[in-house]
This record gives structure tokens, C-alpha cells and sequence, in this order.
């Protein structure tokens, strides 16, 4: 259901967009851990260790698709919040094409790299064809990847966090069924799991086509909508770029960070993948807030209504930090058992060091929560220099760990990565975000009334310096 989050109460809004959201992000997440869950405890240990060390492989490609297509939204819902119904198509148009391009040169590149670089990061002789025969997949795959995310925030920069979940759900059942099938009766090994995980992304693009093509008249795109000028794709490349490079350099420290860790051996990488699951399900809580943010403030950035960014940003602090609280404590005190869900009994080096890095990354949880809020809302406003300066700042903060603190301090080292990273990245966008919300209320001192114009709101908050 599309909902305009420029009127009514901010936390109420940013409740109800969230919790659907959430619960998505979590079902995502079911992806990839019924993938490690499965494989772990039906393969073995160097299986588990094989898929996790392509994570910062996957990251760094499937990352880029994410970023690219949630920057592109970005205008999707600037536009939805002006009122300027033209522009949401027109925005929809050119973010296909974007895409659809960008996914060609993707595809390309992962797939002939992937060997080459899993080499690169010195992944375990052991386990690195398990690595390259899932990985492999998972690449050929990435239109599924670009096409979903794509059109998932699309329908969210319309307010609608709903449906996507109900995909998602459905993706996820679907992933968890087949992993089964194509591992367990198949017997198709890692592979398997990464052919489970593409046709669920297949089906569920399926079903969001199916669902904008039948409920969301809005977006049924005609032949004009398809006529678009230089100007507006540049300003959707202004956005989603920066967006995409900023989740791929983030990526590059993590694939940094996997070096060292692969130097520590399977049992290492495989801790390391097991915690990694478990915090990254936990984060989807941190994130969601966060994304939330961006459509919120980019509707209201839309609309002019700059009073109510900042009301909404100071709600969603305080309930995103109290959230990272309670998840944090929760995890530290049970993460041996939900290690053992992955390992299963008798790999008790695995779950210690997994502990560790639970416990380091898990305390410190509230500062990534302000950090999602902080870059998700000046994502929202366009203002997409200072998000990627932050993930520049991230890659080398925790690729100076991993190079400084892995060998006195070996696994504990690289786990403190995270958290330092996101010390260095809080301070640029904590500055940038004060000082663009006090020239937007400078520019927009009092709301304005809806019959305004809102496109000519929009065009004008373009013009806003970057920072």
C-alpha cells in the first residue's frame, strides 16, 4: 500500500514503515544463513568455511547492485513526496536503465574475477574450490540480485514496506526448501546452495512485476515515461553511484580484513562466518531504522518539510540506540548456543572464537545504530558526498586493523575491525548532518502548505551545496 510519510505522527510512521521492513531484511538474511546453516551441518565445517569466505566477495559485487539501487530510489521518492507523479515514472524509467546496464558490466567483471580473486585473499587450498563453486553462481546470478532490490525500493520510496516482505517471505521458504533438495537429495554440494539461493531471487522479482504490473497504477509505465533527458539520469548517477561505490568500499575493507583471517586457517573462517551471521541478522535491526530514514526524509525533503526531518531523525535515534542495546546484551549472553546452531556439537574452538567476536562487535552495537540514522538520512536528502567520504574513512580503519592488530592480537584483532571502523565514519557524518539540517531550516524556516508546488520544492532542494 503506497503511504505518504509527510503527514501525521513521525514515530508512528517510522514504526509502521520499519517493522515490515525489518522483518524483510530478516527474511534476507534467511538467505544466505540457511545457506551456512544447511551446508555446515550437512557438509562440514571447510564447506561452512568455503561459502564464508566469499562473503566479502558478494558483498563487494551484490553490495554495489544494493547501493546503486537504493540511491536511485532515492529520487523515486523525492519525487513521490513533491507530488510529481510524472517524475516518479519518469525516475522509475531511467533507474531501470541504470541498472539494467550496470548489471551487464557487473556480471562481466564478477565472473571473470572470481577465481583470481579469491587467490588474492589467500583463501585456504582446502576450501577455496567449495568458495569458487559458490561464489560462481551467485555471480551469474546478480540480475536477479540488481532486479529485486531495484523494484523492492521502488515500492518502498512509495511508503510501501509491506509487500516487499511478503516477497521476501516467500523467497525465503522457497530458499530453505531447495537448499534441502539440491543439497541433500542432489547431493550438489555448495553449489546447491547458491542455485537455491538465485531461483528464490528469480521468483521473487516475479512476484514484485506481477504485483506493480496489478495494484500500483502509478508506476505503469507508458511510452512517453520512457523519454528522459541527460539531466535527469545524471542526477540519479549523482545518487545512486556514490551509494553503490560507498557499499563497494566498504566491501574492499572487508575483503582486506579476509586476508588475515584466511591466514588463520579454516576453523578461523569458520567462526568468523558463524558469528558474522549472527550479528549481520542483528544489524537488520540497526539498518532497518536506518533505511526507513532515507524514504522518510526523502519524501518530506520533497515536499519542503525540513522541520519534520529533523523531528524524525531525533525519534528515530533514540529508539534505534535503546533497540542496539537490548540486542546487544541479548546476544552476548547466548551467543555460544546460537553459534552451536550453526556448527552443531564438537566444534568448541569454533564457537569460542566466534564468542569473541560476538562480544567485541556486540557491545558497541550503539554506535552503529546512530551511524545507520545518520547516513541513511543525508542518503534521503541527496547528499551522498559525506556517506561515501565515511565509507572511505571505514576502508581504511578496518583494513589498518586488520594489518596492525591481527598479528599481537590474532582473531580478537581482526573482530575489533568493525566497531573501530565505525568510530572513524560517525565523525563525518555526525558534522555533515547538523550542518545540513541547519541550512535546510535556514532555507525552509516554516512548512509548507501542500498546494505548493512541490516538484518546485524538489528542483530547488537539488541545488543545495554538497556536503
Amino acid at each position: 500500500m503506497v503511504q505518504d510519510l509527510t503527514r501525521g505522527k513521525p514515530v508512528k510512521l517510522i514504526l509502521l514503515f520499519t517493522i515490515p521492513l525489518l522483518i524483510g531484511n530478516v527474511f534476507q538474511q534467511f538467505y544466505s544463513m540457511a545457506d551456512t546453516i544447511i551446508v555446515g551441518r550437512t557438509i562440514g565445517v571447510d564447506a561452512l568455511a568455503g561459502v564464508g569466505a566469499t562473503g566479502s566477495l558478494s558483498f563487494l559485487i551484490i553490495g554495489f547492485a544494493q547501493g546503486l539501487t537504493a540511491g536511485l530510489s532515492v529520487i523515486t521518492a523525492q519525487r513521490f513526496g513533491a507530488d510529481d507523479y510524472d517524475g516518479v515514472r519518469k525516475s522509475v524509467t531511467v533507474s531501470l536503465l541504470i541498472s539494467a546496464v550496470l548489471t551487464v558490466v557487473l556480471t562481466a567483471i564478477a565472473v571473470l574475477t572470481a577465481r583470481p580473486l579469491l587467490t588474492l585473499l589467500q583463501t585456504p587450498a582446502n576450501i577455496i574450490d567449495d568458495a569458487y563453486d559458490y561464489i560462481i553462481i551467485i555471480f551469474w546470478g546478480i540480475f536477479a540480485s540488481m532486479l529485486f532490490n531495484l523494484l523492492s525500493n521502488v515500492v518502498r520510496a512509495l511508503g510501501d514496506s509491506r509487500t516487499p516482505l511478503l516477497f521476501l517471505i516467500v523467497a525465503c521458504v522457497l530458499n530453505i526448501v531447495l537448499d534441502f533438495v539440491f543439497i541433500l537429495a542432489f547431493k550438489m554440494g555448495v553449489a546447491g546452495a547458491a542455485w537455491a539461493t538465485v531461483i528464490a531471487q528469480v521468483v521473487s522479482c516475479a512476484l514484485c512485476i506481477v504485483y506493480i504490473i496489478k495494484r500500483i497504477p502509478l508506476l505503469r509505465l507508458c511510452k512517453k515515461d520512457w523519454k528522459v533527458d541527460a539531466s535527469f539520469v545524471g542526477l540519479h548517477c549523482k545518487i545512486g553511484l556514490p551509494m553503490a561505490f560507498q557499499t563497494s568500499i566498504i566491501a574492499i575493507g572487508a575483503m582486506i580484513l579476509q586476508i588475515p583471517l584466511n591466514q588463520l586457517g579454516s576453523t578461523a573462517v569458520g567462526a568468523f562466518t558463524a558469528a558474522q551471521k549472527i550479528d549481520n541478522l542483528a544489524v537488520q535491526v540497526l539498518m532497518s531504522f536506518g533505511i526507513t530514514m532515507a524514504t522518510y526524509a526523502a519524501q518530506n525533503y520533497g515536499a519542503g518539510n525540513m522541520r519534520r526531518i529533523k523531528q524524525g531523525v531525533n525519534r528515530c535515534i533514540l529508539i534505534n540506540v535503546i533497540a542496539s542495546v537490548i540486542l546487544g546484551v541479548f546476544i552476548i549472553l547466548t551467543c555460544r548456543p546460537l553459534v552451536g546452531v550453526f556448527v552443531g556439537k564438537g566444534q568448541e574452538e569454533v564457537v569460542e572464537l566466534a564468542r569473541t567476536y560476538l562480544i567485541i562487535n556486540c557491545s558497541l552495537y550503539f554506535l552503529l545504530s546512530l551511524l545507520f540514522v545518520y547516513r541513511y538520512t543525508l542518503q534521503g536528502i541527496g547528499k551522498s558526498l559525506t556517506p561515501t567520504i565515511a565509507g572511505i574513512i571505514e576502508l581504511f580503519m578496518r583494513s589498518g586493523t586488520a594489518v596492525f592488530l591481527a598479528a599481537p592480537l590474532g582473531f580478537a584483532g581482526i573482530s575489533a575491525a568493525n566497531p573501530i571502523a565505525w568510530i572513524g565514519a560517525l565523525i563525518p557524518l555526525t558534522t555533515a548532518y547538523y550542518l545540513n539540517i541547519r541550512r535546510l531550516l535556514r532555507q525552509f524556516p516554516d512548512e509548507p502548505e501542500r498546494a505548493e508546488s512541490g516538484k518546485a520544492v524538489a528542483e530547488k532542494n537539488t541545488d543545495f551545496r554538497e556536503l
